[in-house]
């Protein structure tokens, strides 16, 4: 299942999005040893602050194994003030109907059920979770910084990344900066190869008293 937790949700899954930490720590930190800022055991950084939209990944039985991260690239966005080498003097994507992905995690064991080329299910929910909401909120096109195995199993999915500019060593990865197409044809390619016959995103209606 797909859970979309908007910021002024937080309040009410504030252990969810603790957990969602925990599981960013686990993948960044601990498994790809990328230099990350941590408190604790939890993988936090300063984009967390600008109120972005969560996306989360659970399992049948209500674990959470999955999350990304996204944020308008219309205000400040990874690409732009953290990796503008991978921008190759291109200016930074900038548009209402653009956002920026980012913090892209899965934690699934390796018995967790498989989809279209080999791929874990979850990995397809979640793109298909973030195309849906880049529908749902009118976009065109996702910007995000990935690296050189992501851009291989976007592209077995069939999301292909389109690069902005050529791959860049960054630490103990080979990272490159491209933009992810937000279609109906997109959802479909994406639904196909994952087996995935619906919608796939819940996001919480509350209903105050009165």
């Amino acid at each position: 299942m797909m859970q979309l937790i908007a910021p002024e949700y937080y309040g009410v899954f504030i252990h969810d999005l603790a957990e969602m930490h925990r599981l960013r720590y686990r993948v960044f930190k601990r498994r790809l040893d990328w230099n990350v800022e941590v408190s604790g055991d939890m993988e936090v950084d300063e984009f967390d602050v600008l109120r972005p939209v969560h996306l989360i990944n659970r399992c049948a039985a209500g674990q959470i194994r999955g999350c990304v991260r996204l944020l308008p690239s219309t205000g400040p966005t990874m690409l732009r003030d953290t990796f503008p080498i991978l921008l190759d003097g291109e200016p930074a994507p900038r548009s209402n109907r653009i956002w920026e992905s980012s913090r892209f995690a899965l934690d699934v064991p390796s018995d967790a059920p498989k989809a279209g080329g080999g791929l874990a299910a979850a990995t397809y929910e979640l793109f298909a979770g973030m195309i849906e909401f880049g529908l749902f909120t009118a976009l065109t096109e996702i910007v995000t910084v990935t690296d050189a195995r992501m851009e291989r199993i976007l592209r077995r999915a069939g999301w292909p990344l389109r690069r902005i500019g050529k791959a860049h060593a960054l630490g103990n990865t080979t990272a490159v900066a491209g933009c992810l197409e937000v279609s109906t044809d997109a959802l479909e390619r994406v639904r196909k190869a994952g087996l995935i016959s619906g919608p796939v995103l819940w996001a919480p209606v509350i209903r105050t008293a009165g």
